[in-house]
């Protein structure tokens, strides 16, 4: 399989999981009644507002693929991103499906999506085209990471292995020592960034006042990844 047929099949991929929703038009998050001890609004759900940030993905993923396939089909930079890449946005093209039948599965499979993301990352530092390569997944990566955080910590809380705000703590300190290790090695992405400090702000606003420690945490959470996103992009200088 050459560098151009690569190319091809990420474009589709990424056509695939822009068009996923249209499959799945009533998905708001899981379902409520999934889970045998949720009884209320689990605190590491973020405000509803923030999920549109979903949007902006799907877009730029498609316009990335649009590119590396006309303009970078050869690149061997653009072309070690791809297979990681192909294989999250594949399985991103299931999620909704699968988060509608059954939350497990779906934590699963968002850890799947984050691995790959995180992978396809990797290679983009030096690469040419950084609107391009670099800045859609940077923002793709740094979402799903918040989204991993939120999908695991309803499940732990919605089955009743943790209490809801223990579970809310777990993973949001989960969370950021990630990010933290992963903007530790970006030096061009500060996008990765920008949609963790997006998701923290969004849970500060869904707790507000009401659950002051979550809130607390999660602007810890903002002020650190900030200081670590400007230092990433220090390094470029």
């Amino acid at each position: 399989m050459g560098p151009r047929l690569r190319a091809l099949l990420v474009l589709i991929a990424a056509l695939a999981f822009a068009a996923s929703p249209l499959l799945t038009p009533d998905f708001g998050g899981y379902d409520p009644s999934q889970f045998p001890a949720l009884t209320g609004r689990p605190s590491i759900l973020p405000a509803g507002y923030a999920f549109s940030i979903w949007g902006l993905i799907y877009l730029w993923l498609i316009a990335h693929a649009v590119h590396g396939l006309w303009k970078r089909a050869e690149d061997p930079v653009w072309d070690a991103t791809r297979l990681p890449l192909f294989v999250s946005l594949v399985v991103g093209s299931i999620w909704l499906g699968v988060a509608v039948r059954s939350p497990l599965w779906a934590s699963i499979l968002i850890v799947v999506m984050l691995v790959g993301a995180l992978l396809a990352l990797r290679p983009t530092r030096e690469a040419p085209d950084r609107w391009f390569l670099a800045a859609p997944i940077a923002l793709y990566a740094g979402w799903l990471t918040a989204a991993n955080g939120v999908s695991w910590g309803v499940l732990l809380s919605g089955f009743g292995l943790l209490d809801d705000r223990i579970a809310a703590y777990a993973m949001l300190l989960v969370v950021l020592n990630l990010a933290l290790w992963t903007l530790s090695r970006l030096t061009r992405a500060p996008e990765y960034g920008l949609a963790l400090i997006w998701a923290l702000v969004a849970i500060v606003v869904a707790n507000g006042s009401a659950v002051p420690t979550v809130s607390g945490l999660a602007l810890i959470g903002i002020v650190l990844v900030a200081i670590y996103t400007l230092r990433a992009q220090a390094k470029t200088g």
